[in-house]
């Protein structure tokens, strides 16, 4: 409810000043590059750890794994739409191997939680990874069986084919580095930054 709070005031604010900060410049993705697709609760606290490893070019917050075309951030919120909240990561594996990419996901967020992710509730927080191809789909499984090894309960996440992704709003891009002084910045998402940042400090920018 409070992430929810915090995304219509700033959605209210960037509306009354027709403006927003500019973004940081990406690097151009290689040739050679891939893209992969993930979902584990919030999507703000996926971008902030995976706009922090070396290697990746971009990472970009939207809604896949559902039936609603085009759909906006309150839809998705409603749990109605079948919609991820995700993030689409393009990263070069010559720098960032999918395994250890995938090793990052299957810490950053509880992947043994059906529909819910802390206090953030519902099938848009869902654990779901989108494959692009056979060999995709087997890191996902090998990373999966590596964390089972991790936790006590068992693992929930989702393995799906990809097939769309949606951007979601430009307010919900880069949320953390623009708002890391919100209280949710600070409770959820900050916590996970600096977990992050301690156990994978070697595959940091």
């Amino acid at each position: 409810m409070l992430r929810q709070l915090l995304a219509t005031g700033l959605l209210m604010i960037v509306t009354q000043l027709g403006a927003q900060a500019a973004p940081v410049e990406r690097p151009t993705a290689p040739a050679h590059a891939e893209t992969i697709t993930l979902g584990g609760g919030c999507f703000w606290c996926l971008e902030a750890v995976f706009e922090e490893l070396k290697g990746v070019v971009s990472v970009t917050s939207g809604y896949a794994g559902g039936h609603v075309a085009n759909p906006d951030y309150e839809q998705v919120s409603s749990g109605t739409t079948g919609h991820a909240e995700v993030v689409q990561i393009v990263f070069d594996p010559q720098v960032l191997p999918l395994d250890v990419l995938l090793h990052v996901y299957f810490t950053i967020h509880d992947p043994t939680t059906v529909d819910r992710q802390g206090n953030d509730v519902g099938s848009q927080y869902r654990s779901v990874a989108f494959y692009r191809d056979a060999a995709q789909k087997t890191a996902i499984d090998k990373a999966i069986a590596e964390a089972g090894h991790e936790y006590s309960d068992k693992i929930v996440t989702q393995v799906e084919p990809f097939t769309v992704f949606y951007k979601a709003e430009n307010y919900h891009q880069e949320y953390f580095r623009l708002h890391g002084t919100q209280p949710y910045c600070q409770l959820v998402i900050a916590p996970k930054v600096a977990k992050f940042r301690k156990k994978f400090h070697e595959w940091l920018k």
